[in-house]
């Protein structure tokens, strides 16, 4: 291991056995955590550049002010796990269930979260700017407060969707499929300048 504030740079933790440990201000750069079974696993204040999670076990982890930068979610479990005040900027997410996954007060800003299953997930508060978002699934989750700035939705699922407060834009409101989605006055006026109208 090594010595507090140093950067663990290319380590091989492919298939490492660590289930409940407990990372405080460390630092990883390059790492490959695949098929590494880290349930349980509790970070504060970490940092994870360009590091491969692919099919690891991250259920009912725990996560608070970490932050994982263009890092590669593959198949990853993330059943039961916990993210506040996280980053994943420019991150990777493929073939993820977010089935009781919690994030809160999380970014992310120019994440590829393309075809994602996030129904009735609670989404509020986040940050998905420059997020690629097509074809995700976004049924009757709750967006309220969040911001989609220059977000790619195309094709993406949000029927049934709590948008009130979120911040879009006309992609969004063109782009994605938003039948019974709720919305507030501001957003409904965009969305009929976005197609065509004229609202007086």
């Amino acid at each position: 291991m090594t010595a507090p504030g140093e950067i663990e740079t290319g380590e091989d933790y492919r298939e490492a056995v660590l289930p409940n440990a407990r990372w405080e201000k460390r630092r990883f750069a390059g790492c490959d955590f695949a098929e590494a079974n880290l349930r349980g696993l509790v970070t504060q204040g970490c940092t994870f550049d360009d590091c491969d999670f692919t099919k690891a076990d991250l259920s009912a982890s725990r996560h608070q002010g970490s932050a994982f930068r263009s890092c590669t979610f593959d198949r990853t479990v993330l059943a039961d796990s916990r993210w506040s005040a996280s980053s994943f900027l420019g991150s990777s997410f493929v073939d993820i269930g977010f089935i009781r996954v919690a994030l809160r007060e999380c970014d992310l800003s120019l994440a590829s979260l393309s075809g994602a299953r996030l129904r009735k997930a609670n989404l509020s508060g986040l940050r998905f700017r420059e997020a690629n978002l097509t074809d995700a699934l976004l049924r009757e989750a709750d967006l309220r407060e969040a911001d989609f700035s220059g977000a790619r939705l195309h094709g993406a699922d949000l029927e049934g969707a709590d948008l009130r407060g979120a911040r879009v834009d006309a992609d969004l409101l063109t782009q994605a499929k938003l039948r019974g989605a709720r919305v507030d006055l501001e957003t409904a006026v965009a969305y009929a300048a976005a197609h065509g109208l004229v609202v007086r």
